[in-house]
């Protein structure tokens, strides 16, 4: 199957959440977030160690809404319904569309950590792969360490299928790490 001739949403709801692709014109909000949030998302994601403006933010948004329409990489934002406010970034990544699988990923403006905004975000995009993508198996990977990453598959009902020992560098590249992954299948 050529997943490009796949027609799906490119929006979905939750009760508070609008979840989207993102568009030409986002860069400016994701920028805010991703400085806003600069001290805690550092520590576990590679693309914060390097400085970045918010042309290359917009540029990297941009690339992003292409890989969408291509059906590459679903990158999905995160909005609060209400208001309109960028609050996070999720996806549906490395896909398998043979099978179909994905693995889900996910970062929040630290500014909103502890509303159970990113549960629900990734709650509503688990239906939206089984259902809108016919997904047979949605991962999670996380450093073993990150124990708010974690928390979300485990509330969530995923399965711990195992640690990978020394599996991963640190973001930093000075330490090896270990990687959980967690899975779920369709049933």
């Amino acid at each position: 199957m050529n997943p490009l001739l796949l027609d799906f949403p490119a929006e979905f709801e939750t009760e508070r959440l609008l979840i989207r692709m993102p568009r030409p014109g986002d860069g400016k909000l994701v920028y805010e977030s991703l400085q806003a949030s600069k001290t805690e998302l550092k520590h576990w994601l590679p693309f914060m160690q390097k400085e970045q403006n918010e042309a290359d933010t917009e540029a990297n948004v941009r690339e992003a809404h292409a890989k969408f329409i291509a059906r590459e990489d679903l990158r999905l934002l995160i909005f609060l319904k209400d208001t309109g406010q960028f609050v996070g970034s999720s996806g549906l990544h490395n896909p398998n569309w043979d099978i179909p699988k994905f693995e889900i990923g996910y970062w929040l403006d630290t500014r909103h950590s502890g509303t159970g905004i990113m549960t629900e975000a990734v709650e509503g995009i688990i239906s939206f792969a089984f259902s809108k993508l016919k997904a047979r198996r949605l991962e999670i990977r996380c450093d073993s360490l990150n124990v708010k990453s974690r928390a979300i598959p485990e509330r969530l009902g995923f399965t711990l299928e195992g640690i990978l020992k020394n599996e991963d560098l640190s973001v930093d590249g000075t330490e090896l790490t270990d990687t959980c992954i967690y899975a779920m299948i369709r049933k």
